[in-house]
């Protein structure tokens, strides 16, 4: 995902680390400076969605649980190396936010990782944006939403086939419960952000949700979370689904106006769906692909009506 992507979610505040931060402090134009910040951010979200397709091809190995359980440890170990947060001089609110911030992060992973296992990539990242589309809509209260919200029903419509008979039930389900756990990862990295310096709020919050999955993952995989190449596999999953596009995001965003970043976010459901094909033979009907569509312009509609009122989308590490 679900990094966390993100990814088509305009935050309702600030994003959890300041993208006007001076670039050459993290490499700056002499190390990512010829892709462009438009080639950052599609270069994030393309390995968002390949992560997630990996991923699924892990799942029959490790089961869902223990995919997430890879993830979130070696992401939580990356980050916590790099970014090495300050334990010291937070207050309990401040812990409660960054643990409420880890909880909403391992759910959104959770059960997109369910969702996958069941439905196709591409329809799963589509149901899943709702969530994220839905927060943008009710925060903006502006008329024209009304018309994005109309396009998004227009696509889950025809993503169900009239009544999802085209789709796992369940499967579909867990998209929609990983998209609402989506909403609230964008408001708590917003007060996470405001709390915490720079990513250490993110590095927290992503040792939060590993410690709370671990036991979830080794009850459904045991020792196969210690194969060599199951371990391998995750790692690479965590790599290219969370540390990688967290990274080229934030980058990016100091670099390049907000409302063309969620636009490119926006693409999101349409990269998932063209990993799924690749990697996965996932093909999709040709009212799945207008459904798709529809939900994209939805959600690019509402972001640029959000980053018109001043509101900077967020960085994802999810889904």
């Amino acid at each position: 995902m679900t990094t966390p992507s993100a990814a088509t979610t305009p935050s309702p505040s600030t994003p959890v680390a300041s993208p006007s931060a001076d670039v050459s402090a993290s490499g700056g134009p002499g190390r990512f400076g010829s892709l462009g910040p438009v080639g950052l951010v599609l270069g994030g979200c393309v390995s968002v969605q390949f992560g997630g397709a990996l991923a699924v091809l892990l799942i029959p190995r490790a089961g869902a649980l223990g995919v997430v359980t890879l993830r979130l440890l070696v992401a939580a170990i990356v980050l916590l190396l790099v970014c090495r947060p300050r334990l010291r001089g937070h207050s309990r609110s401040d812990w409660g936010t960054v643990v409420a911030f880890g909880i909403a992060m391992a759910g959104m992973n959770g059960l997109f990782y369910q969702a996958v296992a069941r439905i196709p990539l591409g329809p799963a990242v589509t149901l899943e944006v709702l969530g994220p589309l839905a927060l943008s809509v009710l925060a903006s209260r502006r008329l024209i939403n009304v018309v994005w919200a109309g396009l998004a029903l227009g696509g889950v419509f025809l993503l169900g086939g009239g009544g999802f008979g085209s789709l796992d039930p369940v499967g579909a389900a867990f998209a929609l419960a990983a998209g609402g756990m989506w909403a609230a990862y964008i408001v708590f990295s917003a007060r996470t952000g405001r709390r915490f310096p720079q990513a250490d709020g993110l590095a927290l919050a992503m040792a939060v949700g590993a410690v709370l999955f671990l036991p979830l993952g080794i009850a459904e995989s045991g020792a196969k979370l210690v194969d060599p190449t199951t371990f391998a596999l995750g790692a690479a999953v965590a790599l290219l689904s969370s540390v990688l596009p967290y990274t080229l995001e934030l980058l990016a965003l100091r670099r390049l106006p907000a409302s063309t970043f969620a636009v490119l976010m926006s693409l999101e459901p349409a990269l998932a769906a063209t990993a799924g094909f690749l990697i996965l033979g996932q093909s999709l009907t040709t009212p799945q692909s207008i459904a798709i569509a529809l939900v994209i312009a939805a959600s690019m509609g509402a972001v640029r009506t959000q980053v018109g009122r001043g509101k900077a989308p967020a960085p994802r590490v999810e889904s």
